[in-house]
């Protein structure tokens, strides 16, 4: 998922009423706007998960939209706090990020202070040098890669356009340099009717024009064709965007002499196949995916305990495998590690938010997703995500001393901050084949 992605987790009328309010907050972000330097580097990529495949990996969300602004100053924090504030009540994470092993350049002070009395840190997307480290976890704990979220409502915005493109660019060259894959996923979260013609498909020519990321040696490619992953596609949800715009879209990525040719991926409702539930009740939807070339259900908030997530193996994976098969069509799934966006509900003055929602239980709900997802016959697998302390489905460092105050904060509750990333690349062996698909966790020696 990408990316408004976490906008998208809905149990019930209230996870809508939290879609609506969060995509007021990102637009907002985008109007007050975070103007930084352009950044434009040549990487030289390595090539050591390379491929022209996306089977047998598993590659990660990467919303890289974190920037920190100043303690007492003008300057706005983005996803950190709401509105641009960050202090106590105004927390939209349910994690804090271990910056332990950060230099002195990538940490940033915040209003917030530990139990012994040090100053909270926190990260920036924008800092290549962190960015950079996170890819090189990915190298460490065997992680193939990541879907660079792009929103398209920061491409509405002329001053949102420099940050954007700046993570994008930390994005390749920390993929370069560690032999990690990426993509760019755009989501169209939010968007208006008439704006996927007007900022996506310009967007994407420009990428491919002025960036050249498709010359990229690390950039993921299937079937010989990069991959371009377009999330937010046939939910039922109440977005302004139509589906034959949306087809338009699929047509000129696949289709276009200059910039088509590539394998396009959607993200789609959880129930697709049935045209139920999150998902819009109308056939062009399965005509929009039969185009396509990978399909992504979103999977996030559709299972909270380890027992639901063992019954995707035969309802919807194995069905929706079969489906895809015969139509000559790819399928990644989603796992999550957990969820929970306490702090955002608090900031909001609802107060209705469940901290912990679906509790981690130790990487077991993890496991059990990839392991119904292996079973039910899929051969890769996309975690989401690999930042995305806002909900709490990261799987990158976080700490296990987070600040103390009114606002409470997720830790892998004794397990060791790397546990996730760990566990991550022990999924890239189960879908590899390399270990079986056990009903119990693999234990770490």
């Amino acid at each position: 998922m990408s990316a408004v992605a976490a906008i998208s987790f809905v149990f019930t009328s209230t996870g809508n009423r939290l879609y609506a309010e969060m995509a007021k907050i990102v637009m907002d972000e985008a109007k007050a706007g975070h103007k930084v330097s352009p950044f434009s580097p040549s990487p030289t990529p390595a090539a050591e998960t390379g491929g022209r495949t996306m089977l047998g990996k598993v590659l990660v969300g990467y919303q890289g939209w974190f920037a920190p602004g100043e303690v007492g100053g003008s300057e706005p924090w983005r996803h950190y706090g709401i509105k641009g504030k960050f202090g106590e009540g105004s927390v939209v994470v349910d994690m804090w990020p271990d910056v332990s092993e950060l230099d002195a350049d990538e940490r940033y002070p915040t209003p917030f202070h530990h139990a012994d009395g040090r100053v909270a840190e926190v990260f920036s997307s924008a800092n290549p040098k962190t960015v950079d480290r996170h890819f090189r976890w990915m190298k460490e704990y065997r992680i193939d890669g990541a879907f660079l979220q792009r929103f398209g409502v920061w491409l509405k915005d002329p001053d949102m356009k420099p940050f954007t493109d700046r993570v994008m660019d930390n994005v390749r060259q920390g993929a370069g340099n560690h032999g990690r894959q990426w993509a760019v996923m755009y989501d169209l979260s939010t968007l208006n009717k008439g704006d996927i013609e007007k900022y996506i498909i310009p967007d994407w020519k420009r990428l491919v024009d002025g960036k050249k990321i498709r010359a990229d040696r690390q950039y993921l490619q299937h079937g010989d064709k990069p991959v371009v992953a377009v999330w937010g596609i046939g939910f039922d949800d109440g977005r302004e965007y139509t589906l034959e715009e949306c087809l338009a879209l699929v047509r000129f990525l696949k289709n276009d002499p200059v910039y088509g040719g590539n394998a396009v991926m959607l993200g789609v409702p959880y129930w697709w196949r049935l045209l139920d539930r999150d998902c819009m009740h109308s056939p062009l939807v399965h005509e929009l995916i039969s185009e396509a070339d990978i399909v992504s259900p979103w999977a996030v908030g559709r299972q909270t305990t380890p027992a639901q997530a063992l019954t995707r193996e035969k309802d919807p994976i194995a069905p929706d495998v079969d489906w895809l098969a015969k139509r000559k069509l790819d399928y990644l799934p989603v796992a999550f590690p957990g969820f929970s966006w306490y702090n955002l509900e608090q900031a909001l003055g609802t107060k209705r938010g469940v901290f912990n929602q679906v509790p981690r239980l130790g990487g077991e709900f993890l496991w059990s997703q990839a392991v119904a997802a292996k079973r039910g016959g899929a051969k890769m697998l996309y975690v989401a995500m690999f930042d995305e302390i806002d909900e709490g489905t990261a799987i990158m460092k976080v700490s296990q001393d987070p600040p103390t105050g009114k606002d409470r904060f997720l830790t892998y509750e004794g397990l060791p901050s790397d546990y996730y990333l760990w566990l991550t690349g022990q999924i890239g062996r189960l879908m590899r084949g390399e270990i079986p698909a056990t009903d119990t966790v693999p234990k770490r020696e």
